[in-house]
């Protein structure tokens, strides 16, 4: 079964994020009503969406991640080598 946006609890972390002239959306998302770990994927200005396949204890966690590869790989990395998967 697949999962709709309504089935999902976005966290307050999600939203725009823009550097050196590249806008990307991160979604730090779970089930909604869970307690369950938090999932991260960032969409490119093209629709194109990174996923990464490990999942976080808490939002804060993913959100620090997502700052991690930016900080070592860049913010083009999300756009350089669209529909990818993290570990």
């Amino acid at each position: 079964m697949t999962q709709t946006e309504e089935d999902l609890e976005l966290s307050e972390l999600s939203g725009e994020f823009a550097d050196d002239d590249v806008v990307v959306h991160i979604r730090i998302s779970r089930p909604t009503g869970s307690n369950l770990d938090w999932t991260l994927e960032v969409i490119d200005e093209e629709g194109y969406s990174t996923v990464w396949e490990d999942s976080f204890p808490t939002d804060r966690e993913a959100y620090e991640e997502f700052l991690a590869t930016i900080e070592r790989d860049g913010i083009q990395t999300f756009t350089e080598h669209p529909v990818q998967t993290l570990h």
